[in-house]
């Protein structure tokens, strides 16, 4: 194992765990060993939305040094833990940073689809990717159990948003468009493409909690079992917005973004061991009209709090799509704009629903008709 780790290393501590990760810098796919401390949020994300399901059993494929797997291990409640990498440095590096964090659990050094495949079904797989899911969606769909939890990260945006149209017809298996509207529009034909693969097994894959967020696209789906499920799905493709096939169902649970919204708010109030995966230096002012995060030293509580919320108030408004309002103001010329607080606030006066899009700063999620609204900024 010592001649696998000739490379610089430095100890960082993310949520409950310390790991070794390596010393360089820039983060590329020519490290010894992956590691994104971008993703804090995203496993923080994740861990979230897996302590509001029983004990699973829990697969991280694709685990570089490890630091998923370690916080599954010392922040979850579960039932197994398996993580695997094909580099034989990112195991030696799994094993020293398991030893030190005094945990436990299987550690595979194999193709991760040739360990998927031998291995029996999991509850929850997370496949964290660098570039396309596409290569692992096959096995990871046919070990994901009934009602379990699959997991997949993409950051091959460029096809899906629209700057390469033929890349994402061929594997995506659909024509996306370059807009205000790209990163949804591509998180949904992500989400069709997905759900395909998994029609072929006659498993439903529901999208559950999915989000754009740094360059990436992360959607949590639940495998429903059975021929009608998956049916239904079918129904629920078209055309949006000159892009198709893409998924025109909902991107969220409504119930289960809202009870982690709350334990987020609960656990950092109350210091509890979660707590460490927010952040270690939050002061929570909490009442019933307002709810306010004061962060000291770091963004990723906050972060993570404020995208959550978004998301929270977003899930509410069930329709495809969203206004870019500085979109509309240069096309219809209109002079004067808003805050669009206020804009939101007039727009829920008229007896629709609206709130804030995480995929856009400028963006409003609305059932509102397109004329009504210009009549409300032209006011």
């Amino acid at each position: 194992m010592p001649r696998l780790l000739n490379f610089h290393m430095k100890k960082i501590k993310e949520g409950s765990a310390e790991i070794y990760v390596p010393s360089q810098k820039k983060i590329s796919k020519k490290l010894p060993v992956f590691y994104n401390p971008i993703m804090k949020l995203n496993r923080d994300m994740t861990i979230l939305l897996l302590r509001q399901f029983p004990a699973m059993n829990l697969c991280d494929p694709l685990a570089g040094t490890g630091i998923r797997a370690i916080r599954f291990a010392k922040e979850l409640k579960y039932k197994s833990i398996v993580a695997n990498d094909i580099s034989e440095k990112a195991v030696a590096l799994i094993k020293k940073n398991i030893k030190h964090n005094k945990v436990k659990f299987k550690v595979y050094n194999k193709d991760a689809n040739l360990m998927l495949l031998e291995l029996k079904g999991f509850d929850f797989i997370d496949l964290d990717v660098f570039g396309s899911s596409n290569f692992m969606l096959d096995s990871s769909i046919k070990r994901i159990s009934r009602n379990g939890i699959l997991a997949v990260t993409n950051t091959d945006t460029a096809a899906l948003t629209g700057t390469y149209p033929k890349v994402c017809v061929r594997k995506y298996w659909a024509l996306p468009k370059k807009d205000y509207m790209m990163h949804e529009t591509g998180l949904r034909i992500l989400i069709r493409k997905i759900q395909l693969i998994g029609m072929q097994y006659e498993k439903a894959l529901i999208p559950i909690f999915s989000y754009y967020k740094d360059h990436y696209l992360r959607i949590f789906f639940q495998c429903i079992k059975g021929k009608k499920d998956c049916d239904k799905i079918a129904k629920q493709h078209g055309m949006f917005n000159d892009a198709a096939p893409l998924w025109l169902g909902s991107l969220w649970d409504k119930k289960l973004v809202n009870k982690m919204y709350g334990q987020l708010l609960k656990t950092m109030e109350n210091k509890s061991p979660l707590k460490n995966t927010i952040d270690n230096n939050l002061i929570i002012l909490k009442s019933i009209k307002n709810e306010k995060i004061i962060n000291k030293n770091n963004q990723s509580g906050n972060e993570l709090q404020k995208l959550l919320k978004i998301i929270k108030e977003e899930s509410k408004v069930n329709v495809v799509g969203f206004y870019d309002i500085h979109t509309i103001v240069k096309n219809e010329k209109i002079k004067s704009i808003m805050k669009k607080e206020e804009l939101i606030k007039k727009i829920r006066k008229k007896g629709f629903k609206t709130a804030n899009t995480h995929f856009l700063g400028t963006g409003i999620r609305s059932d509102i008709p397109y004329d009504k609204l210009i009549k409300i900024l032209k006011e």
